[in-house]
């Protein structure tokens, strides 16, 4: 929705690159006869010195595009897919002139013909979509533009595997344009633009903001926000990460998110409870920005409250309810001695029991749920936890601390993990040590009292 409004705005005000062509007019559902011309218009593009007139062709087709409808969108991205990908023909081409360097026959070739044969490849390499998307990046809102475009090649890329070239190479560019270093971070308080705070609720991903009063909670004076910023996007946060700093660690969800509870006094904080992370484009998806965010975050604390001992979430886990159906399913035949044993019942019939809304006054299943929580979150496959949001925290540098009973008991918390939540600890000089045990050898650090829960 909010991409949407954004394409609305831009459409009505056009992609400005420099005076030239006049705006394309195109059936909404590019048939074939306007993809034609949009083809025609981007080989001569492609086919000039000039950059200014470049830019300016450029701006006419990245309008035309804004005012496509989705099958129109769908029929471009094909086209720059198909149309303006490699040349198979130039491509071997280059690599039979690479290779007669080699060539004993033909006599071996110098440095400077290996290198010259080596360029003729690189370049053979590059499509000529990869020089449009890069003219496209330097109009006025073309960064916003390309992460957008990119966001409609994930959502037709799945029903149409020839998008996936592209996909890759509009991912390739944007994991440059949005290195971490050109990015800066600020932290977001009820004073901000409306804009700004209006684009928070939309964007909250983790847990919905109901209303400006529930917003302003949030950005109270014991709450923080941080989010990264784009140069190019001055107003459109990346990701932003919502944190509640407390006495102790956090085990519960609806306290954190209670609109009257009193503001702590924070001389008193000595804990950052890290609840809510929400990635704004959909064009990023796959540019890992969190990492680095939650980092200079804890750094920024560090340095503004030094008080804080004690860094961590209070985390969803989304994939347990339907990896414990699984487990439980076909008599229970994956789970461990102990599991078993700690199970009340025959697998099936807890598995009945816990599709009854009121299971959970059964404290009987509780032992089990724990365990079985606690090998979800440790358990790795090829060196990647089962859980994304555990395999994202561990990828961090992050301990699993502590699993919750009914952390989140709402109907969302309870339809995704049966109300479990989880604890991350984050700890300032072992972070870069545990992010490499866990990237390198697939390590999961794990606390005593999570150690404890595992069932053998």
């Amino acid at each position: 929705m909010a991409s949407r409004r954004f394409f609305d705005r831009l459409r009505r005000r056009g992609l400005r690159g420099a005076p030239g062509r006049p705006a394309l007019d195109l059936a909404p559902g590019l048939p074939e006869r306007d993809a034609r011309r949009v083809h025609d218009v981007i080989t001569e593009l492609l086919s000039l010195h000039d950059t200014m007139t470049q830019r300016a062709e450029a701006a006419a087709v990245a309008d035309a595009y804004l005012a496509l409808s989705d099958d129109g969108r769908h029929n471009f991205l094909r086209m720059l897919a198909q149309d303006f990908w490699t040349d198979h023909r130039m491509v071997d081409d280059a690599v039979d002139a690479l290779e007669s360097t080699r060539s004993k026959d033909a006599g071996a070739g110098t440095d400077a013909d290996r290198r010259t044969a080596e360029r003729r490849l690189r370049d053979a390499l590059v499509p000529p979509a990869d020089r449009l998307l890069r003219l496209f990046t330097g109009l006025e809102d073309g960064v916003k533009f390309l992460v957008d475009l990119r966001a409609d090649v994930l959502r037709v890329a799945s029903t149409d595997t020839a998008l996936g070239d592209l996909d890759r190479e509009l991912k390739a560019q944007l994991a440059t344009l949005f290195d971490v270093g050109l990015l800066t971070l600020r932290r977001i308080t009820w004073e901000a633009p409306a804009a700004l705070l209006e684009k928070l609720i939309a964007y909250e991903a983790v847990h919905a903001i109901s209303s400006w009063d529930d917003l302003k909670n949030r950005l109270d004076s014991d709450r923080r926000c941080y989010a990264f910023f784009h140069p190019a996007m001055p107003n459109e946060p990346l990701v932003f990460v919502e944190i509640a700093l407390t006495v102790g660690m956090a085990t519960e969800l609806p306290p954190l998110l209670d609109a009257r509870a009193p503001d702590l006094d924070l001389d008193r904080a000595d804990t950052a409870v890290f609840y809510s992370i929400s990635n704004c484009q959909p064009g990023l998806a796959g540019v890992n920005l969190g990492t680095a965010l939650i980092k200079q975050v804890v750094e920024a604390l560090s340095l503004h409250l030094p008080r804080l001992r004690r860094f961590v979430t209070l985390s969803p886990i989304p994939g347990f309810r339907s990896w414990v159906e699984r487990e439980l399913g076909t008599d229970g035949a994956a789970l461990r001695a102990g599991e078993r044993e700690l199970l009340p019942a025959e697998p099936g019939r807890v598995l009945a029991r816990l599709s009854d809304r009121g299971w959970d006054v059964d404290e009987a299943i509780r032992p089990a749920l724990l365990a079985l929580c606690a090998r979800y979150l440790t358990t790795t496959t090829e060196g990647r936890a089962s859980d994304p949001v555990a395999n994202f925290h561990l990828a961090n540098g992050a301990t699993v601390e502590r699993v919750n009973w009914m952390a989140d008991s709402s109907p969302t918390g309870r339809a995704r993990s049966f109300g479990l939540m989880a604890n991350y600890l984050y700890e300032p000089d072992h972070i870069p040590e545990r992010a490499e045990a866990y990237a390198s050898r697939g390590t999961v650090p794990v606390s005593g009292e999570v150690r404890d829960l595992i069932a053998q």
